[in-house]
């Protein structure tokens, strides 16, 4: 006998609680986890919808005391099924609750209030509108007058225009409608967060190699195959290009694309360039939209009013019901992945959601992740190269600047002689320069040069940042205070800063480079809606000669005067406790490098690095993506890390000083005792041991099989579950983490 697991209510705060159903016969070879079924609840036998959630051959109750379903809805709610089982799937593989999937995958249930647009209707004849005008200006009747006028003009008129832009008064409308002269009518309307614009389109001649890439692909989707493609381009290799051909070819077969971007910033030009050739049928979803225009944007999909979302990683839970594509661009990056439980990996997700609705799925990145390009490698994904830039664009010239060198002239500047040099002749030239450090605020950390204190949060065990507002801020908690005029230790005023932040750099730009325009572009300074887009059309709008930022200003971006990019310490996230730090360095710099030069002058890139011989760096100077993916990949294999072998990162903590260690060496000893095969690494302090008041130990699983983790971390659940010993605990779980702990 079969049994089904079933929520019956996904609106309840305990999503967790399921109740088991017998299968009938009739409904054996219908049912699927995420089916939507009617089912008798409670003691008189309500019929109420549910979910499946799983679907078992046995039960753990008493099967005498379990009722059967009483139908499988065929017409159910489709849509929100597929995401039941797309969270189901969720999280099996990453570990979380079934709440947690859900709310990542399912869109706010919030009631918003409609957004409706109301018109004004001219009902009285022409003739008694002219009596009526002749009137009101004997008897001095201003405002009536000028309504009347404008609705003469025009019989029918959107009441907030004729307010805002004839100067009708709302008493005026009113009064017109009493005596039977205009009628109001309304409209549901949607919030849309693309401006509508007039623009002309780009006419784009495919080149050879993106010719190719498109047919090839498209000779598959019509032939009915759906595959996961990786474009693998130098940046400025045309790659959108080659996005933006397919997407029409699907839209144009009536199903829907969702394409996906790693920075909201990248929202803006991606936009731009999209209205151009799709026009109305796109639209955007990110953090940055109120509620009622994400809600709107939902509306819009699920009722086929849009083709195309454009969007970072929630975006790939947009409604559609006839998906035929799927794109990441940037796919390496590591926003891919949800900073919360559960820790999906967009890519992922992206091709199991395209499993789950036939559709294809292309991945492009200049400088691929190595899972991806290791997936190609073994025939997993479709491969295909864009080697050369499209027009007479080349590759920028790389030059490696060793900082030690710098100290040993005496120059204590944040510029090298050389990046300093290059910035004054680009000034002189009406060149744009692009300088990136990947660290907003001030200052790296404030100590005291007497006896050493660092001033650290008292939320957190991280150094506090300064800005140049005269606060120190942890960016874990947000925890804020006025920086001390002396030790708060020894009570020394030899406290300072050490390090380098972007409101550093800019500060100091300002003084080496004083007729220069400056804008700078990163957490702080885009935390508003509308920033990001500010910031940009000022700068493509040549109103800044340097554009200082964090890496949102690295990778993506189309900026067509910027002739020089400087990465101001190539060092910081080349030495991380992360045994991704060197990919993450070498996409970083060949990404920030990609921004110099993208039109028909070649471009310069300047690395200033305490490292230059680190083959991350020499690597990214020669812009050799296959030596460097040989030479890491041989790293990985010798330590067994992805996508070689597999690692389960486990984090457990709690308010309690004493119990995180307790517990983690409980969880150590269950997974010794009951999969002996799989390395454990751990438990030891994680890195920032105290975060937002909570204490923190990680642990560490390995094995070359993915399932024997994934069964290894079920087990776990299910121990923490039924065990009074994880009170006061919380256990998370994160599948081939993207950043370490």
């Amino acid at each position: 006998m079969s049994y089904a697991r079933v929520i019956v209510n996904i609106s309840h705060e305990n999503l967790d609680k399921f109740y088991e159903y017998e299968i009938p016969k009739e409904w054996e070879e219908t049912i699927q986890v995420g089916s939507q079924v009617l089912i008798p609840f409670g003691a008189g036998n309500k019929l109420i919808k549910g979910f499946v959630l799983g679907i078992t051959e046995g039960s753990q109750f008493d099967p005498a005391k379990i009722k059967p379903l009483k139908e499988v809805l065929q017409d159910g709610m489709v849509l929100e099924s597929q995401f039941i089982q797309l969270a189901a799937w969720i999280r099996n593989r990453y570990g979380a609750t079934m709440n947690d999937a859900l709310r990542a995958v399912l869109p706010v249930k919030r009631k918003m209030k409609e957004k409706e647009v109301r018109y004004l209707h001219l009902q009285a004849s022409m003739e008694r509108m002219e009596r009526f005008r002749a009137e009101c200006e004997r008897k001095k009747y201003k405002a009536r007058l000028l309504l009347a006028e404008t609705l003469m003009d025009c019989p029918e008129i959107e009441i907030g225009d004729a307010i805002k832009n004839y100067g009708v008064s709302r008493e005026a409308i009113k009064a017109f409608e009493q005596m039977g002269i205009l009628s109001i009518s309304s409209e549901r309307t949607y919030r849309n967060p693309v401006e509508t614009r007039v623009c002309e389109e780009r006419k784009v001649t495919l080149t050879e190699s993106q010719e190719n890439i498109v047919e090839d692909i498209w000779k598959e989707y019509e032939d009915g195959v759906r595959n996961t493609y990786l474009i693998h381009g130098v940046t400025g290799s045309g790659k959108t290009e080659v996005y933006m051909e397919l997407m029409e070819r699907v839209v144009r077969e009536g199903k829907q694309v969702i394409f996906l971007i790693p920075e909201i910033a990248l929202t803006v030009p991606m936009v731009e360039r999209f209205y151009q050739r799709f026009g109305d049928s796109i639209s955007v979803l990110h953090s940055k939209l109120s509620d009622g225009e994400r809600s709107d944007q939902y509306e819009r999909a699920k009722n086929g009013e849009i083709s195309i979302m454009i969007g970072p990683r929630s975006a790939l839970f947009t409604p559609f019901s006839n998906i035929g594509l799927i794109i990441l661009d940037e796919e390496h990056e590591p926003s891919f992945v949800n900073e919360n439980q559960p820790k999906y990996h967009a890519r992922e997700v992206a091709i199991y959601r395209a499993e789950m609705c036939g559709a294809s799925v292309v991945l492009g990145s200049a400088t691929p992740s190595l899972e991806s390009y290791y997936a190609a490698k073994q025939g997993i994904y479709k491969l295909y190269e864009l080697k050369e830039r499209v027009g007479d664009s080349q590759l920028p010239n790389v030059t490696v600047i060793d900082l030690r060198e710098e100290l040993k002239a005496r120059n204590r500047s944040i510029f090298s002689r050389y990046l300093s040099q290059r910035i004054n002749e680009c000034l002189e030239q009406k060149k744009q320069i692009l300088l990136f450090i990947n660290r907003r605020g001030y200052a790296g950390f404030i100590s005291c040069r007497a006896c050493g204190h660092v001033l650290k949060c008292p939320h957190c065990d991280v150094s506090l940042t300064e800005h140049n507002n005269g606060k120190l801020m942890c960016h874990y908690c947000g925890y804020e205070v006025v920086k001390p005029s002396v030790c708060p230790s020894c009570g020394s005023k030899y406290i300072g800063s050490f390090g380098v932040g972007t409101q550093k750099v800019e500060e100091m730009a300002r003084k080496e480079f004083p007729n220069a325009r400056i804008l700078r572009m990163d957490g702080d300074t885009v935390s508003k809606k509308g920033e990001y887009e500010k910031i940009l059309n000022q700068f493509n709008a040549g109103f800044a000669d340097i554009l200082i930022g964090t890496q949102m200003v690295a990778k993506g971006h189309d900026f067509e005067n910027v002739s020089l990019v400087g990465a101001m310490a190539a060092d910081l996230s080349l030495h991380m406790n992360d045994f991704r730090s060197a990919e993450r360095t070498f996409q970083l710099l060949s990404q920030a490098g990609g921004r110099a030069g993208r039109r028909k002058k070649q471009g310069e890139f300047i690395i200033q690095t305490y490292d230059p011989k680190h083959y991350s760096i020499v690597m990214t100077k020669d812009a050799d993506y296959q030596g460097f993916y040989e030479k890491e990949m041989a790293y990985r294999g010798l330590l067994n890390y992805p996508p070689l072998g597999h690692v389960l990162a486990i984090m457990v903590s709690s308010k309690y000083q004493e119990r995180p260690d307790r517990t983690a060496r409980l969880l150590a000893l269950a997974v010794k005792d009951k999969f002996p095969q799989i390395q454990l690494i751990g438990p030891v302090n994680a890195t920032i041991y105290k975060l937002n008041d909570r204490y923190r130990k990680v642990m560490y699983l390995k094995s070359a099989d993915l399932e024997q983790l994934i069964e290894g971390k079920n087990f776990l659940e299910e121990y923490i579950h039924f065990s009074e010993q994880f009170k006061y605990v919380t256990v998370s779980f994160d599948m081939d983490p993207m950043n370490g702990y």
